[in-house]
């Protein structure tokens, strides 16, 4: 081997091994870039710099332990005018419930950024203003060029050296009320165990670090019961019950989807939506509602069952129109509350297009049956057999009228060869 070949084999050797440490060096000074860098337009400092690792925050803050007065600012980059931001510490837990938090946002009418205190007691809060419990003193707020950050002086109890600490973002509704924050992605990981002395961040994994799964699991569980299995158990006692080999075994395929689909639900899905409302909360959303009014109906036809009178019975039919309507009722509440659904758990457009495509052909496989059995179904609304049309009872009295009186309006051809002078029998 030559001595420039030789040379040439060291120096990429000696790259090799260089490269990592480079690899170090940038990154720390990318971090470096997007925090530590930073200067804030009212020329504060703080000690030390935290990259978050949700919501494209940061946190600076200075601490001094002797007397646990605690500066921070919450940075939060790339986000709307029309949105709010949170930053807390919970003092009692790691998760929402108990968080003592500094909250901020723009007004929509004058442009002014309002900052303000919420401590969080019940998963259905609000947000409302409230007292803290620990001192907060400078709060203030700022919005310039897509960054909303949030300045504030706390004082926690002395020699307090490691908090948990949680971020959050959400939605302005009109007339300024906080809108509920997005319920996937990173927002279910803005909460972490800071380390107010080395400034280490440890991830928390909360009670509800496996509440994505439970959603999915909630999701799909809903979609196959209420919105695939009720579409089928009713279209099997509409169509199935008008071919006469098929009596009973329709009841039977329409007891076994509905009742299947119900308890499926109870289970499944009501099981997992108890779950996530003692981890995250229950909130009153439209979602919410309709999915309880549903079990409500569904519960409602499973008692119909026991009161429904014989075929014969002179109370049948209005007992058949109000099944029918809860049942139709059902179906239609359930579609439009999965479709909710997919737009909270946003998974992603394969669900909805799968789903999508499910209903579809079960709506479609509706269409074709309707029009096959519409003269069953239908046409005696239009027109009549000639042993109906007989039996009618008005299509007799008009013949015997005829019979009667027609001669006073009309003549027969024995008469009109009589001439005009030919009488008339009445």
């Amino acid at each position: 081997m030559s001595f420039s070949s030789r040379t040439m084999v060291v120096v990429l050797c000696f790259l090799f091994l260089l490269a990592p440490c480079l690899t170090r060096a940038a990154t720390t000074d990318e971090v470096q870039s997007s925090c530590d860098s930073h200067s804030f337009k009212n020329g504060k400092h703080f000690r030390s710099c935290v990259d978050l690792r949700a919501l494209n925050s940061y946190l600076h803050f200075s601490y001094v332990r002797e007397t646990g007065v605690l500066d921070v600012a919450y940075r939060h980059t790339n986000i709307e005018s029309s949105s709010w931001i949170a930053w807390g510490i919970n003092p009692t837990g790691k998760g929402m419930l108990g968080a003592q938090t500094l909250l901020a946002y723009r007004n929509s009418t004058s442009g002014f950024m309002r900052a303000y205190t919420s401590s969080i007691k019940g998963y259905s809060t609000m947000l409302q203003e409230g007292p803290l419990s620990f001192k907060v003193t400078q709060l203030s707020a700022e919005y310039l060029n897509g960054e909303m950050t949030l300045f504030a002086t706390i004082t926690l109890p002395s020699n307090t050296t490691v908090v948990n600490h949680l971020w959050q973002d959400g939605p302005l509704k009109e007339g300024d009320r906080l809108g509920m924050h997005p319920m996937s992605g990173d927002h279910l990981k803005s909460m972490a165990t800071l380390d107010l002395l080395s400034g280490q961040v440890t991830a928390t994994k909360a009670a509800n670090g496996n509440i994505l799964l439970v959603k999915r699991i909630h999701g799909i569980v809903n979609a196959v019961s209420w919105g695939i299995f009720m579409p089928i158990g009713a279209l099997a006692a509409r169509y199935m019950r008008t071919y006469q080999g098929l009596d009973p075994m329709w009841f039977y395929v329409h007891i076994i989807f509905q009742t299947t689909g119900y308890f499926a639900g109870l289970i499944g899905g009501l099981g997992t939506a108890i779950y996530m409302a003692k981890h995250t909360g229950m909130r009153s959303t439209p979602h919410t509602v309709i999915g309880m009014f549903l079990f409500c109906l569904g519960f409602l036809q499973i008692l119909a069952l026991k009161a429904r009178p014989d075929k014969d019975h002179k109370y049948r039919k209005y007992w058949n129109w109000y099944h029918h309507t809860m049942g139709y009722l059902v179906i239609v509440l359930s579609i439009y509350n999965i479709y909710k659904g997919l737009s909270i758990l946003q998974p992603g457009s394969s669900w909805k297009i799968a789903y999508t495509t499910i209903i579809g052909a079960i709506g479609l496989f509706a269409i074709v049956m309707e029009i096959l059995q519409f003269n069953k179904r239908w046409g005696g609304l239009c027109w009549k057999k000639p042993e109906d049309i007989e039996a009618d009872p008005n299509v007799t009295k008009i013949l015997q009228f005829n019979k009667r009186w027609g001669g006073l309006y009309w003549k027969k051809p024995q008469d009109l060869e009589a001439g005009p002078t030919a009488s008339v029998d009445v």
